[in-house]
This record gives structure tokens, sequence and C-alpha cells, in this order.
């Protein structure tokens, strides 16, 4: 990652780094999993701000564990969960979706929406419409 904060997360807090290789064991192993899609800081800085709520949601959600998404593969996940704005948090239950929150939100809004996530039952990957067949070379969100 290129970018202090985020890098915090994963070297001081010990957040795992998910690609290919480990990414679809780390969600159907974890029971409830946070991930923290950034793209680009510099393009969409408020992953840095992001980057520093989320421990603190953390806190208040201790049933949640956070990871953070490889940049190789962040786009391909974006579209097996199909949101639509950066950064994103995306709920996973046993790896199956949950809900995603995207961009900074207020702090009220966050625990309310984290709530309202918990309380879902699982439902398949939102996708964007039509089943994208990955190239095995390229970087594919676990897929």
């Amino acid at each position: 990652m290129n970018s202090p904060l985020i890098n915090r997360l994963i070297d001081e807090l010990g957040y795992p780094l998910l690609d290919d290789d480990n990414f679809e064991g780390f969600i159907e192993q974890t029971p409830i999993s946070v991930l923290f899609l950034t793209e680009d800081p510099k393009r969409f800085p408020e992953s840095l701000d992001v980057a520093v709520i989320l421990p603190e949601l953390i806190k208040q959600f201790p049933q949640l564990t956070p990871a953070v998404v490889s940049e190789d593969i962040q786009t391909a996940c974006r579209g097996r969960y199909n949101f639509m704005a950066w950064p994103a948090l995306v709920f996973l239950k046993h790896g199956q979706y949950l809900d995603a929150i995207t961009k900074v939100q207020n702090w009220d809004d966050y625990v309310h929406e984290i709530n309202r996530i918990l309380t879902l039952e699982p439902r398949p990957d939102p996708g964007i419409g039509i089943p994208v067949v990955f190239n095995p070379v390229s970087k594919s969100c676990g897929q």
C-alpha cells in the first residue's frame, strides 16, 4: 500500500493484507469480516480518513475482523461486491455478502449502518449483473 496511514493498519495493528492467495480463505474462515478497499489514496483521499476511522469502528464493534484488500485485486472486488464509490468497507459473514458502506460517513451514520448490517442475512455477492469470467493470470478478488 502506498500510504503510511493504510500501512499502519497492516504493520502496527496487524490487519491482514488480502490478495489472490489468501482472500477466499480469510473471508470463508472469518465469522464477520470488514474489508477495507482504498483504491489509490492520492485519487481518493477519503481513504486516509477511513484508515483512521476503521480502528475506532473495530473498538466499537469487536465482533468485526478487519482486513485491507491489496490494490492488485480491488477492481475485481468492486465488480464482485458492486459498490459504486471509493473507499469502501465491505461486510461479509463467513464469506457471504452482507452490505457495504462507501465514502466517509459521520460517526453516528457508521454506527447506525453497521448495527443494521449486522442484523442482515447473507446474500449472494451482488456483482454487476452479467457474470464475468476472469483470466486466470489477472487479479480476481479471490475467485
